[in-house]
């Protein structure tokens, strides 16, 4: 069984509720684990030496562009060594943390990660996909359907026309109910919630398998 990769990208350490649930799949997990933290080192947004080094020979390469080529190959090596992923991606304003989706853009690369000529090379690895959200953002709340983290990394993570990963996602709801006194009717809850997050990541970890990496 080769690694599971384990992208963090909460901002708030310790007292984050994702990192907490993540640890809980950490130590259910039986392998290795490869670490990388986003918050505390965080990989630079895609940008033109970036973008142009993917198609100009290596041998033409700009100094900027030869940085920003070792940069992704260090990034898409780490991605294709791993049999199973943990992507720990907290709400942020409705959406995911910008270091997340940096770290997402410097390895969705054309013929390396995808290929729109066949299926990517990570195609049917297991990926466990944990989120924490301030409110309730399920059926028949008021924030039903303002939720843009979830659906969008489903379908980039889950797309079998990008990365095609076996993606399931879990999150711990209202984690603001013990913060803001007009939340506290709800703390019961969220309690409850994270309580069954924490359950479902646990026998994740023992139920999933991680396939060799080619």
């Amino acid at each position: 069984m080769s690694y599971l990769l384990h992208i963090d990208s909460s901002s708030l350490g310790e007292t984050s509720v994702s990192r907490q649930v993540a640890q809980s799949f950490r130590d259910a997990w039986p392998g290795a684990v490869v670490h990388r933290d986003l918050a505390a080192a965080p990989v630079p947004h895609l940008n033109a030496a970036g973008i142009s080094a993917r198609t100009t020979d290596p041998a033409a390469h700009t100094p900027e562009q030869a940085a920003a080529a070792a940069l992704q190959d260090e990034l898409i090596e780490e991605f294709l060594g791993a049999g199973a992923y943990l992507f720990t991606v907290p709400m942020y304003n409705l959406t995911m943390p910008s270091v997340f989706k940096a770290w997402l853009d410097q390895i969705i690369v054309d013929g390396r990660t995808l290929n729109h000529a066949g299926p990517s090379p990570a195609e049917g690895r297991p990926a466990v996909l944990i989120s924490a959200r301030g409110g309730g953002y399920g059926p028949g709340t008021p924030n039903h359907g303002l939720d843009y983290v979830v659906p969008a990394l489903e379908a980039v993570l889950g797309n079998p026309n990008l990365l095609g990963l076996d993606v399931t996602a879990v999150t711990a709801d209202l984690t603001m109910a013990p913060h803001a006194s007009t939340l506290a009717s709800l703390i019961p809850l969220h309690e409850a919630s994270l309580a069954d997050t924490h359950d479902q990541v646990r026998r994740l970890a023992t139920t999933i398998s991680a396939p060799s990496a080619a």
